[in-house]
């Protein structure tokens, strides 16, 4: 009896622990627990406790969840439907969290969009948008943006509002022809792009291949393709 009792007060503060334990919805609830939490990568659980991802928290301004990045060439971007359904690369370096993922974190939480890019001079600009949101599946998992901010880099994504994903196998844009194909990525196409952060990896001014590369065309144009950039969310304050 006295074994048993010592058991249960060694166990009571477990389950107590247990029973308290939230399962962290996206960055900005890791940064509301700790806001002295460093940028980095953090497992999130968009869907449930089931659904544990990696993603990168980028804490400088509370807790923004990156969902796309780019960088280095590291990781190929030109991938079918699945994939980006499902989320593909390295939380530490180049991904694209998915989305599914990117699909019920939208109707949990309302959402502001963060872009940031660098070309390979070493220029650094952004553009917000003050509304992100993405429907399900069912509906080509269809883009909602708006409310945008210049941050030096224009607005190459607004037009783009409005419609559905597509990828080199699923072809949802509103073109005669396949986009995602046409110019090597996967984005919410529309007739075809004036943004195309999923595509070619490239370096710099290059237009022997049109619109093929990582470009936001109202800051460098069509013909040349960014270093970093970054598509990043967190709920409205």
């Amino acid at each position: 009896m006295k074994l048993l009792s010592v058991l249960l007060l060694l166990l009571v503060p477990l389950l107590t622990s247990c029973t308290d334990l939230v399962l962290p919805l996206d960055c900005s609830d890791i940064y509301n627990s700790d806001s002295s939490r460093l940028s980095g990568v953090y497992t999130i659980y968009p869907i449930g406790a089931t659904s544990a991802v990696q993603v990168f928290c980028d804490t400088l301004e509370g807790g923004w969840t990156v969902f796309q990045r780019r960088m280095d060439g590291s990781v190929n971007f030109y991938r079918p439907w699945d994939q980006y359904k499902m989320g593909f690369g390295n939380a530490a370096g180049e991904y694209w969290l998915g989305l599914e993922s990117l699909f019920h974190l939208t109707q949990r939480k309302n959402y502001e969009l963060l872009v940031d890019m660098e070309d390979f001079e070493g220029n650094k600009v952004f553009a917000r948008y003050s509304s992100f949101s993405i429907g399900p599946e069912s509906d080509g998992y269809s883009l909602q943006v708006s409310g945008f901010t210049d941050g030096g880099a224009g607005d190459s994504l607004s037009g783009h509002s409005g419609m559905k994903f597509s990828t080199l196998d699923k072809d949802q844009d509103i073109w005669d022809a396949n986009c995602a194909r046409s110019f090597l990525g996967a984005f919410w196409y529309g007739k075809c792009h004036s943004a195309n952060p999923n595509g070619i990896y490239r370096w710099g001014a290059d237009g022997t291949l049109y619109a093929v590369g990582v470009s936001w065309s109202s800051w460098k144009g069509y013909g040349y393709s960014l270093k970093t950039i970054s598509m990043k969310i967190r709920p409205v304050q």
